[in-house]
């Protein structure tokens, strides 16, 4: 449950739609709560790690960061980059919790060296927690500005609220970029001091920004103010502008090794058969978050029609100068995007099938069969690299870039795959 407040940018005048988490009513922690005086914990509220010793990978990464924050060194303005799924929104989230926290624990190890943590059981660890599920607080508030007038649903802004000195900011749908009222709402608030914690925390969950918004925020970043920390989430740096990262310290989440995510796999997921998890561990990318939560059906539908761009590609380029080879199979299959509100994710998921199998194609053509992803197709994928030239590839992958750029401008959907889809189909011109 989520309540909705609506408030007016003081610079901009726009209406900004605030969700605060209510506390679930059951706990989702599969464990046991700790009980204890100080209320609810963590562990009772949401499914975030109870510790940072739960917190899986990127461990030296991880103690830099406590141990900064135990010294009084954390920058104010860091960005989180890793792929999706690394765990860049959980470690944000146990860092506010840890920078807020009412108790302020402390982990001293035997070589001296102190760390940060959070008790999880404080008013201000527990209210943090309840933002785990973005998506679901993001689903609420879009809902809430569906109830709105039509004059005031396009200039009303979603932001994610579950502390009064914590401030979650989500991509905008639909074109799911932060926009300039997010980032002048965050500018605007990070000139009070804080209500009820030691500092005010900014969380911005992706990099794709409006151009106004990204230049807004260099405002904020020069001079931030000494109570505040700003937090960066990014799959990928390029879409920063570089003003934006020579101002912020990087932190990089890297990827699991394929065997230590089987072996998270059999010991998280012990339903999914051994053939099946090793499949997974090369498809999540080395992304824990990824990995727990791969819906492989759903993948390999997605796979499916992405193979089908590939094998029309391979006939075009094959086909004579006096043949055409038959496009019926594609724009039937590009047919079934066109409508439906769960279109945009479908279409995502799609690109993103498709952006892994051209990988895999550049990873045959570089001669390193072992880091396939796509293990279970290798036959079908040594007849694509052996039919597609490089610069195919080179071009399928810029045209899946301009496909996700259009998302994000709200394009029409069924225009923007049936001009990728005709785009890829395109034999090669001749040297």
């Amino acid at each position: 449950m989520n309540r909705g407040i609506f408030q007016l940018d003081t610079k901009s005048g726009m209406p900004i739609l605030c969700t605060i988490p209510m506390p679930p009513i059951t706990p989702t922690w599969s464990r046991p709560a700790v009980s204890s005086s100080y209320g609810p914990s963590v562990n009772s509220l949401s499914p975030l790690p109870a510790d940072f010793n739960e917190f899986i990978g990127n461990t030296h990464v991880v103690e830099s960061l406590r141990t900064a924050i135990a010294s009084g060194h954390l920058p104010h303005s860091i960005i989180l980059s890793g792929p999706s799924g690394a765990g860049k929104y959980t470690l944000a989230l146990l860092l506010a919790m840890t920078i807020e926290c009412e108790r302020q624990p402390r982990d001293l190890w035997s070589n001296g060296q102190t760390f940060a943590s959070f008790c999880g059981h404080c008013s201000n660890c527990t209210r943090i927690a309840s933002a785990v599920d973005l998506d679901a607080q993001v689903a609420a508030a879009v809902t809430a500005r569906e109830e709105l007038r039509e004059a005031d649903k396009k200039d009303t802004r979603v932001l994610i609220q579950p502390h009064p000195d914590v401030l979650v900011l989500p991509p905008d749908p639909p074109q799911l970029l932060i926009k300039l009222g997010q980032v002048r709402t965050l500018i605007q608030r990070a000139h009070y001091l804080p209500a009820e914690a030691p500092r005010r925390i900014f969380i911005l969950t992706a990099a794709n920004m409006m151009k106004e918004a990204a230049n807004s925020l260099l405002k904020i970043l020069e001079e931030p103010p000494d109570s505040v920390h700003i937090f960066i989430l990014a799959e990928n740096l390029g879409e920063l502008l570089p003003t934006i990262r020579s101002r912020c310290a990087i932190v990089r989440l890297g990827a699991l090794p394929i065997e230590e995510m089987e072996l998270l796999l059999a010991d998280r997921r012990p339903d999914v058969p051994p053939v099946q998890r090793s499949l997974i561990a090369r498809l999540s990318q080395g992304a824990v978050g990824r990995a727990l939560t791969f819906d492989l059906e759903t993948y390999t539908a997605s796979r499916a029609d992405a193979l089908i761009f590939l094998r029309n590609a391979a006939a075009a380029v094959q086909a004579s100068s006096n043949s055409e080879p038959d496009h019926t199979a594609l724009f039937k299959m590009t047919e079934t995007y066109r409508a439906g509100a769960d279109g945009q994710q479908k279409t995502i998921a799609l690109l993103r099938a498709l952006s892994m199998l051209l990988e895999d194609l550049l990873l045959l053509d570089a001669g390193t069969p072992e880091l396939l992803r796509n293990i279970d197709l290798r036959s079908e994928l040594d007849r694509l690299a052996a039919a597609l030239p490089f610069a195919w590839i080179e071009r399928a992958s810029h045209a899946v870039d301009q496909v996700y750029s259009g998302l994000r401008r709200n394009l029409l959907r069924s225009l923007s795959l049936d001009a990728f889809a005709a785009q890829i189909a395109m034999p090669m011109a001749d040297p």
